[in-house]
Formats: structure tokens, C-alpha cells, sequence
């Protein structure tokens, strides 16, 4: 199983909107992408909250049976269709997959 985690840090203010805004958006765009190919298993899009520690603003948590359902996963049409929007409103992404 592959575990495929990505966060986001956030621009001030983005496509009219600002940092809080768009994070709520990115989360509920993502969230469209749950169980869009076989293999996908567990899906989790977090916000940062205030008063805990913080340093990027949305984070994804995603689990997958093996890299082809990862493969499949990023060129599904729905997540595909989120990467503009990404691009306009994020200022820094880091990404780690690994095997558990």
C-alpha cells in the first residue's frame, strides 16, 4: 500500500478571495476526488486550526493499493480539473509517498 500525503501553504489573498477562503474551498474541491479510482483507499483533507502548530494550510492524506492506482488517481479527469485552481492560490506544496 502506498500512503500519499501533500500540503499546501496558501497565498494572503488569491482569486478573490483570502487564505482562510481558499482553504476552505481547496478542502471541499478535494474532497470531490474521494473514491474516484479503484484502489483508492483511505482520504482525509485537513485545515490548519488556530492555536495548534502550523506551517502549510491544507493537508491530504490518501492511501492507495499500489502505484497504479496512484497513476490512475492523478490523471483522473476530477483531479485534474483542481490544478488550476491549486496553482492560482497556492504559494509552496511538498509531497511524500511512500509504502506502508
Amino acid at each position: 500500500m502506498l500512503r500519499h500525503i501533500v500540503m499546501w501553504k496558501l497565498k494572503d489573498h488569491a482569486e478573490g478571495a483570502d487564505r482562510a477562503e481558499n482553504a476552505k474551498k481547496l478542502k471541499t474541491t478535494l474532497e470531490t476526488c474521494r473514491s474516484i479510482v479503484k484502489g483508492q483507499g483511505h482520504f482525509e483533507v485537513g485545515i490548519a486550526q488556530p492555536g495548534f502548530e502550523a506551517t502549510y494550510d491544507v493537508v491530504l492524506v490518501s492511501d492507495f493499493d499500489d502505484k497504479a492506482a496512484l497513476d490512475a488517481y492523478q490523471n483522473h479527469p476530477k483531479h485534474l480539473a483542481i490544478k488550476d485552481f491549486v496553482a492560482a492560490v497556492r504559494e509552496g506544496r511538498q509531497c511524500i509517498d511512500y509504502e506502508v
